[in-house]
């Protein structure tokens, strides 16, 4: 009988304990976790008249030493608004509300007026210490609205991979991401509200154990892989020295850990502010041409064939071969860019010189089968998965061709289309010792209550052997030391892997003779490196070739980067 009594105070005093570990920590939820909304909610209760709150879940930038920078908020946003039908003396609230804040003394005389009118919104985006005199006054029929809004504080700044929050285009006019991240994770970052009740206590009392500790649906505050210096050194770069520099149609860069897949920077030229994208006249802006744009990508393309190539034991560095500058294929001339020859010459100087006839020569050695089998190893053909939304998948359908061209073509960047996000991720895999990645944006959701969830890579895969991406490394560092530019972009103490591209951009089925696209992309340091970066340039003018206007550019982001981080010299 006296264990019996012992068990029974075991068992109340410990239903007491887990019962308090409940209130306590649905009280550190709504207090810490929730408290900003609870305090926006009061100051509505206070302020406003026809509240409608809006809420939504944060998204961070992060620097380089982990800390959080807010990239999109929620910031209240005070009207004044009067009821003219409780407005005895429309004069004088005129004049005491202009020594107050400023606007039209005869349009509010004559909207004062209007006596079968119970609303009539007089100023918006009113500050707090102006709200806080208006109400002083203790007028009649004066009200604040408070409507909050989204706010994102970098303006410009990655504007494409946040998007923006919107009407749905309902009759409810509903808020909802549109474009960006905004989109992609708009289930974690919209709040519905339907579970906010009125006073703490009844939240903490009324709402069921069950629904405090398996909520459904996980509202959750996003954390970016997103560096916000390198975001605006990549813009700056790309503004300035690329696309007004070369008076171009668009610029675009993607800066990435070619290990991870973290995408530290990510930006297309022109851009737009996304806390005024109502006033934006051109609306492709919105999109991201570097997730959902597919394109020709030219002779970045070559590196991945010779990787194929020398993967497959086909050829090796010392391979040579006899360059006539041209090849008869299905009797189709196809020459390298300057139609000259360079007799016989070793694997090398396919990369150095950009031979076309070079990679033709690798394909014949793989034949169709293996080239086909290596290129959808890399992924061209296929979405990354990379947590944007409207990513596009690249066009292979070449490579099911009975034709040689077909192939040959494909060898050196042309026939073949891709994302520069699935041309990124391949190109990543030489670098990386031959994995190819999943790029990412979001590095984890942090949520009120509970674990945050940190990103879990997918579909990671190895498609190249470790020889073989360092045998590439090393042969895309010679491009730079010795041949890019004459050998002037080689630094002293650091290795640089990189190779330029320049292509035709097909319309209507056909190639352009004026539309061209530059393509450049590097890594660094070469046999470690800790970024990769791609640069894209549409229609440069007064310049022909990428090596011309993207070499510069990317040698500024490459320094950066290597002292931004202080990266140690590898040479």
């Amino acid at each position: 009988m006296k264990d019996r009594r012992l068990y029974n105070v075991w068992f109340i005093n410990t239903g007491v304990l887990l019962i308090a570990l409940l209130l306590i920590t649905r009280l550190g939820h709504i207090q810490i976790a929730k408290g900003e909304y609870y305090k926006n909610l009061a100051e509505s209760k206070y302020l406003v008249s026809n509240v409608a709150t809006f809420d939504r879940g944060t998204i961070f930038f992060q620097e380089k030493n982990g800390r959080k920078v807010s990239a999109a908020t929620v910031l209240p946003s005070y009207s004044l608004v009067i009821d003219p039908t409780k407005t005895s003396n429309p004069d004088s609230l005129a004049d005491k509300l202009l020594k107050i804040i400023k606007f039209d003394r005869e349009e509010f005389i004559l909207r004062a007026g209007k006596n079968d009118d119970q609303y009539e919104e007089i100023a918006k985006n009113l500050l707090k210490t102006e709200v806080e005199s208006i109400l002083a006054l203790g007028e009649k029929g004066v009200t604040i609205d408070n409507n909050p809004k989204r706010f994102y504080p970098g303006g410009r700044v990655a504007a494409q991979v946040l998007g923006f929050v919107g009407s749905d285009g309902s009759a409810s006019m509903t808020q909802t991401g549109r474009y960006g991240l905004e989109r992609y994770y708009n289930d974690s970052l919209e709040r519905s509200g339907k579970n906010n009740s009125p006073s703490f206590f009844a939240d903490i009392f009324l709402k069921p154990v069950a629904s405090i500790l398996f909520d459904r649906k996980r509202e959750g505050n996003l954390v970016t892989t997103i560096e916000p210096t390198v975001q605006g050194f990549l813009e700056r770069v790309l503004e300035d020295d690329v696309l007004k520099k070369y008076d171009a149609v668009s610029a675009g860069g993607i800066i990435m850990n070619p290990k991870t897949g973290e995408i530290y920077a990510m930006a297309t030229m022109p851009s737009f502010d996304p806390n005024n994208f109502s006033k934006e006249k051109n609306q492709s802006v919105f999109s991201n041409p570097l997730v959902d744009g597919v394109y020709e990508m030219g002779s970045i393309v070559k590196p991945l064939t010779i990787a194929a190539g020398l993967d497959a034991g086909v050829v090796t560095a010392s391979t040579t071969y006899d360059d006539k500058g041209y090849r008869i294929i299905n009797t189709k001339r196809i020459s390298n860019f300057d139609g000259k020859g360079r007799g016989v010459v070793a694997l090398q100087e396919i990369l150095n010189q950009s031979l076309n006839t070079g990679t033709m020569f690798v394909f014949d050695r793989l034949g169709k089968d293996k080239f086909r089998e290596y290129f959808k190893s890399f992924g061209l053909g296929e979405e990354t998965g990379i947590d944007l939304p409207n990513e596009s998948v690249g066009n292979l359908r070449n490579l099911e061709s009975s034709r040689d061209i077909e192939y040959a073509t494909a060898s050196f960047g042309q026939g073949i289309s891709m994302t520069p996000i699935a041309t990124i991720r391949a190109l990543a895999s030489l670098a990386n010792g031959g994995v190819l990645v999943t790029p990412h944006v979001v590095t984890r959701t942090e949520y009120s209550l509970g674990l945050p969830r940190e990103f879990v890579p997918s579909n990671e895969r190895r498609v190249l052997k470790k020889e073989t991406s360092e045998e590439i490394s090393r042969m895309l560092t010679v491009v730079v030391d010795k041949a890019l530019l004459g050998g002037t972009l080689k630094m002293e103490h650091y290795s640089i892997a990189a190779k330029t591209g320049t292509a035709q951009i097909v319309e209507d089925g056909a190639y352009s003779e004026k539309d061209y696209l530059h393509t450049f992309f590097g890594y660094f340091p070469s046999y470690d490196p800790k970024f990769i970066v791609l640069l894209t340039l549409k229609n440069p003018r007064g310049e022909a070739y990428a090596s011309h206007t993207l070499s510069s550019p990317f040698m500024q982001i490459t320094k950066f980067l290597l002292n931004y981080y202080e990266i140690p010299p590898d040479r």
